[in-house]
């Protein structure tokens, strides 16, 4: 069993980006658009606009109140899309239950859609032309990539199917030849399907979902679940338990969350190359 250190890869991947970054004329910028107060929403944008900061990039950030109307949200992006100091765009996830996500995401210029959540973008996805991808999918196959895992012809396993880490993911691996089934919470005998997995990834927001008799010896895991427990940060999987039959296995903290910010940075540096 070998544990992958998303810290390390990670911090590989920003000062390769620092180093790009010293070399651009035009610095590039990124804008990112909080509405609310949620506490891990703000963790988030926090984290990310020191990321910027640590590699160069110029970063702003827009902050409405919980009860903003959709119409000045859009009005933002709108401003941010024709403002050319401005590269790319994010608008943190989740949205307040006001504001339609889905209408808000197709606001923001393709072009500048660094966290690939656009319907244009998403579509070139699934056509196999991948442009500006969602960063936490790229992140887990930048992983896999990093440990020369293969994935064509490969069982692969996602738990969850939301637009913004199982959908994109199942495309990603298909583009690359995997074999891919996506359940969720409410897939009828779970663990059926995840015994089959060679490369099982979890994104459930269920701690300890997964189990070590769910899973089949030398199985590749990737855990996307963040979950705040009286124990501390834990994942979607039973780690202690899991990993002794796991080939390789990522952490929870310290897998693929550094992961999402690196892959945001790369593409606000594509962003800026591809509108110079």
């Amino acid at each position: 069993m070998a544990i992958i250190d998303g810290r390390k890869i990670a911090a590989e991947i920003k000062e390769k980006v620092r180093e790009e970054v010293e070399g651009m004329e035009t610095k590039p910028g990124l804008a990112t658009v909080l509405v609310g107060d949620d506490p891990a929403s703000q963790l988030y944008v926090k984290l990310k606009g020191k990321a910027c900061e640590e590699a160069g990039i110029k970063s702003e950030k827009y902050e409405f109140p919980g009860d903003a109307k959709e119409e000045e949200v859009i009005k933002l992006i709108r401003e941010l899309n024709s403002n050319s100091s401005i590269h790319g765009i994010l608008v943190q996830l989740p949205l307040p239950k006001n504001l339609n996500s889905q209408k808000i995401m197709a606001e923001i210029a393709p072009e500048k859609d660094v966290d690939g959540f656009n319907p244009v973008n998403m579509g070139r996805l699934l056509i196999g032309d991948e442009r500006f991808v969602p960063c936490t999918p790229k992140g887990v196959i930048r992983m896999l990539e990093h440990e020369k895992v293969e994935l064509k012809g490969k069982d692969c396993v996602i738990v969850n199917h939301s637009p913004v880490v199982g959908k994109p993911l199942a495309m990603l691996l298909l583009n690359r030849e995997a074999t891919v089934s996506v359940c969720h919470v409410k897939t009828k005998d779970l663990g059926k399907f995840t015994r089959e997995a060679e490369i099982l990834i979890v994104a459930a927001g269920v701690p300890g979902l997964i189990k070590a008799d769910m899973v089949k010896k030398g199985v590749v895991v990737i855990d996307v679940g963040i979950n705040k427990t009286k124990d501390g940060v834990v994942g979607d999987v039973d780690f202690e338990a899991v990993k002794e039959k796991a080939s390789l296995i990522t952490p929870v903290p310290g897998g693929v969350g550094p992961m999402t910010i690196a892959m945001l940075l790369e593409n606000t540096i594509l962003a800026a190359r591809w509108q110079k």
